[in-house]
């Protein structure tokens, strides 16, 4: 349990050292009172996913191994991505439900997403570090820790919500930190879970350029509840069978 809080606090040092270093570049180049534009954002956010990758394969606090990608489970990789596609939309409207959360991020979420390099950060390097950290150290580590499975995925996933410090996330990173966890669990490896988060965060970045209002709603996009209801229930015809292949097929 030692193990898994201090690769989280390593992560979230490795991010505020990162913007501390680039917003010091900003300010010498560009003067007093400047402040980070898309750019800056940008490559601050290469510099912590590539720093975060090197330190955790350095000091092996993440193991990476092509064992289970030798098996060629090219099935279960197509699976993990139609239970990606399958998870949005009920996720979204599920987050709906709640109580309306503060998105304390929106503004350098809109500079990342709306750059066409905002997807090198978005769609590439998150899912890489993260899972190599959230799964293949932290909850690496919590496994080892609880001999009961669901605990150490269920702790995992929160600190995997946490890590993102934006309430308005919270609900759908709770939800798909579980799903990622369990893939980690079945699999003893991060490619599922780099799979499904690609796929996840390759649709935010594609729907958010396509509809970039910030306070979308699934009614305002499908037009009706009983459209939003109808979008809800095909999702759900593709997450529930993936999701039941995904436990028929995947082993360690």
């Amino acid at each position: 349990m030692k193990n898994a809080i201090i690769y989280w606090f390593v992560f979230l040092a490795i991010q505020l050292v990162a913007g501390g270093i680039m917003q010091g570049i900003y300010l010498l180049w560009e003067g007093p009172g400047a402040i980070l534009d898309a750019t800056g954002t940008i490559l601050t956010m290469m510099l912590f996913s590539v720093v975060t990758m090197a330190l955790f394969l350095w000091q092996k606090w993440a193991v990476v191994s092509r064992h289970w990608i030798q098996t060629r489970p090219w099935v279960v990789l197509v699976w993990c991505v139609l239970a990606a596609l399958g998870a949005i939309i009920p996720s979204a409207w599920l987050q709906e439900q709640m109580p309306e959360l503060p998105n304390i991020v929106e503004e350098e979420f809109d500079m990342i997403l709306r750059n066409r390099y905002g997807y090198i950060v978005v769609g590439l390097l998150a899912p890489l570090a993260e899972e190599l950290v959230f799964r293949g150290a932290i909850l690496r580590s919590l496994l080892k820790w609880n001999s009961r499975p669901w605990v150490a995925i269920v702790i995992s996933a929160v600190l995997f919500s946490a890590a993102h410090m934006n309430p308005a996330q919270i609900p759908h990173t709770l939800l798909v930190g579980l799903l990622l966890g369990w893939l980690y669990y079945r699999t003893d490896s991060i490619v599922p879970g780099v799979v499904f988060h690609w796929v996840n965060n390759t649709i935010a970045y594609v729907l958010y350029n396509f509809y970039p209002n910030p306070d979308l709603t699934v009614t305002d996009l499908f037009g009706s509840q009983q459209h939003v209801l109808m979008a809800v229930g095909f999702s759900l015809c593709i997450l529930i069978p993936s999701l039941l292949q995904l436990n028929l097929r995947m082993k360690k």
